[in-house]
């Protein structure tokens, strides 16, 4: 048996390194790897790929039901590894994403999707309602399946579930309880007891008398009027009678501006 033979019999006995397997598989978008991190509301299970983050849960629940989940709904290869990324770490830290932060949705519809990276553009500190976001989407009807698509989603905290909201009250997480919507507003400058209060109202948008602007009740600019200058409309037709437009910024309008 010349040298070129044994070497190749050898080959196939040699046993691939542990996890080598995994991190080829990872290499290529075919799995994820996850670790523990934390966040404004406590230590989360994160998964990410080359894709980029891939999946969120609260890490109370242990790791073996963060991996029964993985599997049953996003269905790839899970490895536990000792840390996250730096970049993803310091974003699940702050609560923020940042505009070079990725994201693997692919196991979700076009709706879902369109529905969260909406969902991304709500600023911090601010709410958006069901509403609004499949108003923003072009699907003014499916309130409801906007619901849907928020309570599927698979990155809460870094894709900001937490800053939509029911018509009527704060509505449920994706996250988790919903004390940890609560919660993470509180940390992000919202106030969720007023939001509630407002909503519990029929209270949808503020307007400034200084500016002749009205906006929904958590925007920049709303925050940044005095007290005594603040007027409140229970809807856009009470807003735009009394003589207010509407702000570009929340864009809170429904009817033509």
């Amino acid at each position: 048996m010349d040298l070129l033979e044994r070497d190749l019999r050898d080959l196939g006995r040699t046993q691939a390194p542990h996890g080598f397997a995994e991190r080829v598989l990872a290499a290529a978008g075919l799995a994820d790897s996850y670790a523990e991190v934390e966040t404004p509301i406590g230590p989360y299970f994160l998964a990410w790929n080359e894709g980029g983050t891939s999946a969120v849960m609260e890490a109370s629940a242990g790791p073996r039901r963060f991996e029964e989940w993985f599997a049953s709904e996003i269905g790839r290869p899970l490895t536990r590894v000792a840390t996250v990324p730096d970049r993803l770490r310091d974003a699940a830290r702050d609560g923020r994403s940042g505009p070079r932060l990725r994201f693997d949705l692919r196991e979700l519809t076009d709706f879902e999707r369109a529905v969260l990276m909406k969902t991304l553009e709500i600023p911090r500190g601010e709410v958006r309602t069901y509403a609004w976001v499949a108003r923003e989407i072009g699907r003014p009807r499916a309130v409801r399946a906007v619901g849907t698509a928020l309570r599927r989603n698979p990155v809460p905290i870094l894709i900001p579930c937490h800053r939509v909201i029911r018509s009527d009250g704060l509505g449920n997480y994706a996250g988790g309880s919903p004390e940890r919507k609560r919660a993470i507003l509180s940390f992000e400058g919202a106030d969720p007891d007023r939001v509630e209060k407002l909503a519990r109202r029929s209270i949808h948008f503020t307007g400034s008398r200084t500016t002749g602007i009205f906006c929904m009740p958590t925007c920049r600019h709303t925050r940044r009027t005095r007290e005594e200058n603040l007027v409140s409309f229970h809807n856009e037709r009470e807003a735009r009678e009394a003589g207010f437009r509407p702000c570009r910024a929340c864009r809170p309008a429904v009817l033509a501006s």
